[in-house]
């Protein structure tokens, strides 16, 4: 097999972090950092060194490069590279039971503090638990609409309270009531606003004469654990009347939580999380899919059916609390605009799944595992501390997360104005002479206008090279780069530039890359002259997981075969290969052979090393993805397997326990079976014979009975016979002895 780019093999190896340091793709030292700060923002593995001596007066050594290469060209340990960090600060085990009516001693969520330490582009990753506890006390506000329409289920729930307490301290010995109710704003056009409406807004109503007036929200029982309180206020109450359909159902739930009315969905999912409330809608089925629609939008939301006399409302929150702790949800709050938030979730089957922060199918007392990773995308402009929070949905506890930003160097902490090391004229700094305004050089030795022409030679990158490579100016030993219009021109010597690179179509490095000094420095995926090869092997990835199939190799994103008669885009089609039936039965043929000791066959277990064997009686083709094989064995016996791929690699063989084997055929059956075909044939031929001869008979003497009754003479004569006797008259002059005579000759 022909051996792959480096920097292909990179990525295939999972390496493609490191791209920075393979040949050619190098971004720390293309990024022309000036500073140690610009140069920690390049990329995460760049790294600055402040070593003062660090390169040579006639070298080009970059000070921004990778840690490895910075120690080979000789900077020692002197350099900086900050690196992402977590620190725990506050880590409380978590409960395995509730304990308290105030819930302030038991731990559901740790840890509780972490401190994050974020260089931009470096993730670093913290762990955290979430645990829905035994026994955890439970509070619930029973907020009732109370408008006409709901007369009957205010009769059905007078003694609910009771029953529910009942219910609710099988799975909790701490719950609490209380009580509220609704039914519109009391004014037009939502409800009656009339003076004749004003006592009574029923007036009129034939069905329902008498009602008390029209209310938006009435806080009528505090959360108590004495349950006749609850009942007893809820026998008090009285419906009323308003005019629309939709009562204030949201207004109400809003007061109910945090005491403010005029609510939108974003202002109302906000506070019932802010305040750790859970809200299980209970509405009619025809309501259903439009109150289903709003746990999209309000974070903890459950929705249940009630039945139209309200008689399930007790079975209905059952199963909504249930619902509610079966599955552990993280929110975020605050989080800084420059930062990113990276989930995987490991519930209780588990597996990870990158990219979730919700676990469902919880019982109580399982724990539920979340890996966070955070990344600074830039430094922030003013304040250098950020402070987020993550708080499962509908829970109390919370973990605090404060975010510091390695954007600064420890070496920028040394400034020496006026330094020695910059003759006096600059600041030096992480190794480097900031020079004050009007001096130049890397030690600040020249000052602009002095004669130069001792220095000129230091301006060719070689000798008899021109000046400044003919595109600048030397001025105190160094050389100031023209302005292009196609560009920048830089370097030392002003050899290099960022516009005379390799192109694919007319793009600059093929737009995947950056040119540097006449190369082009490719990006994160990318190889090649001119960055046109991608090093993504996703579009060569064939269905059974393969790199193209197995048959051939991945260049620049694409599959080239090298199987002989393989073709498509990821080499899955060679009618001229042997397929997986011819390359499983080996395997089969050995397992056979010996079937009595099969594991311990050194040659059935190399020939079997990747199969993973399942022996049955019968095979059912049921599995969409199984390939069903067979072949003749020796004694003309036929043997059936089924495989399919793994996605660890290995394959499933489902074998038959026997081969199948058809029974000898029997001589004698089949000479009678001959004979006797050869008889039937026979008597067939005759029969058929014999039905054509009496057709032909029949047909001719049904035509000679057609002829004879056409006939026109007497039955009695012969029409063939003729008398022996004839008579003819002629008709002739004789002339005898000059007489004519005309008569008969005797």
């Amino acid at each position: 097999m022909p051996r792959a780019p480096a920097p292909l093999y990179a990525c295939l190896l999972g390496l493609c972090a490191l791209v920075p340091s393979l040949p050619g793709l190098n971004i720390c030292t293309s990024g022309s950092a000036t500073s140690c700060e610009e140069c920690l923002l390049i990329h995460p593995k760049c790294a600055w060194c402040f070593k003062e001596d660090f390169g040579s007066l006639r070298s080009v050594t970059s000070r921004c490069d990778l840690e490895a290469n910075l120690v080979k060209n000789g900077c020692g340990g002197e350099f900086e590279s900050p690196a992402s960090s977590t620190r725990v600060l506050r880590s409380l085990p978590l409960s395995s039971k509730g304990s308290s009516p105030t819930s302030s001693d038991v731990i559901q969520m740790t840890p509780q503090q972490v401190a994050l330490s974020l260089r931009p582009g470096d993730k670093t990753t913290f762990q955290l638990q979430v645990r829905q506890v035994e026994d955890y006390p439970v509070d619930l506000y029973y907020l009732m609409d109370l408008s006409l329409s709901m007369k009957d289920d205010l009769d059905s729930i007078r003694n609910l309270g009771t029953k529910l307490a009942e219910e609710m301290r099988k799975l909790t010995s701490n719950f609490r009531l209380g009580f509220g109710s609704f039914v519109d704003k009391n004014i037009s056009p939502f409800s009656y606003t009339a003076p004749r409406y004003q006592t009574n807004p029923c007036i009129g109503y034939k069905l329902f004469p008498n009602c008390v007036p029209s209310f938006g929200f009435r806080h009528l029982l505090p959360l108590t654990d004495r349950v006749d309180s609850f009942n007893e206020e809820v026998r008090k109450q009285r419906v009323s009347r308003n005019r629309d359909a939709p009562e204030g159902g949201f207004d109400a739930i809003l007061q109910a939580a945090v005491c403010k009315d005029y609510p939108s969905l974003a202002l109302l999912g906000e506070k019932l999380a802010e305040n750790n409330i859970n809200l299980i809608f209970a509405v009619t089925k025809s309501h259903y899919m439009l109150y289903k629609n709003f746990t999209a939008l309000i974070p903890g939301t459950t929705v249940e059916i009630l039945h139209g006399d309200s008689k399930n409302i007790i079975q209905l929150i059952i199963n909504a609390y249930n619902s509610i702790r079966s599955k552990v949800e993280l929110s975020v709050w605050d989080q800084p605009e420059d930062l990113n938030l990276f989930f995987t979730a490991t519930c209780q089957d588990g597996m990870s799944y990158p990219g979730q922060r919700k676990c469902e199918g919880l019982k109580i007392g399982d724990t539920a595992s979340f890996a966070v990773s955070a990344e600074a995308r830039s430094c922030p402009g003013k304040q250098a501390e950020h402070t987020f929070t993550l708080r499962p949905v509908g829970f109390r506890d919370s973990l605090e997360v404060g975010v510091t930003y390695s954007c600064r160097c420890g070496c920028s902490t040394g400034l020496e104005p006026d330094s020695a090391r910059c003759s006096g004229n600059g600041t030096y700094v992480c190794g480097l002479c900031d020079c004050n305004p009007s001096y130049l050089g890397t030690r600040c030795e020249c000052q602009e206008g002095e004669s130069q022409s001792g220095y000129q030679n230091l301006c060719r990158e070689a000798e008899g090279k021109p000046l400044c490579s003919g595109r600048g100016e030397c001025s105190c030993n160094q050389c100031s780069c023209f302005e292009s219009e196609f560009g920048k021109i830089y370097g030392a010597f002003c050899q290099c530039d960022n516009f005379s690179c390799a192109r694919n179509r007319g793009v600059l490095c093929s737009g995947h890359g950056e040119c540097h000094c006449g190369e082009c420095k490719c990006h994160a995926g990318y190889i090649g002259d001119n960055c046109n090869c991608s090093t993504d092997i996703s579009t060569c990835l064939a269905k059974d997981g393969q790199i193209c199939s197995d048959r051939g190799h991945c260049v620049c994103g694409q599959c080239q075969c090298t199987e002989p008669g393989a073709f498509g885009e990821t080499c899955e089609k060679c009618p001229t290969c042997p397929d997986a039936c011819s390359t499983k039965r080996d395997c089969v043929e050995c397992l056979l052979l010996h079937v009595g000791d099969p594991a311990d066959n050194q040659t059935c277990q190399n020939l079997c090393k990747d199969e993973v064997i399942t022996w049955v009686d019968t095979i059912v083709k049921d599995d969409q993805e199984a390939a069903l094989c067979f072949y003749k064995t020796a004694k003309d016996c036929v043997m059936m397997f089924a495989y399919t791929e793994l996605p660890s690699g290995r394959a499933n063989l489902t074998v038959l326990r026997e081969p199948e084997c058809g029974t000898a055929p029997n001589a004698t059956t089949i000479l009678l079976a001959v004979v006797g075909s050869i008889l039937l044939i026979g008597i067939a031929l005759l029969a058929i014979w014999k039905l054509l001869v009496t057709i032909h008979d029949r047909r001719e003497f049904a035509k000679f009975q057609s002829e004879r009754s056409r006939a026109r003479y007497e039955m009695a004569s012969n029409p063939l016979y003729r008398k022996p006797i004839s008579t003819h008259t002629v008709d002739f002059t004789f002339n005898k002895f000059n007489k004519p005579y005309n008569g008969t000759v005797d």
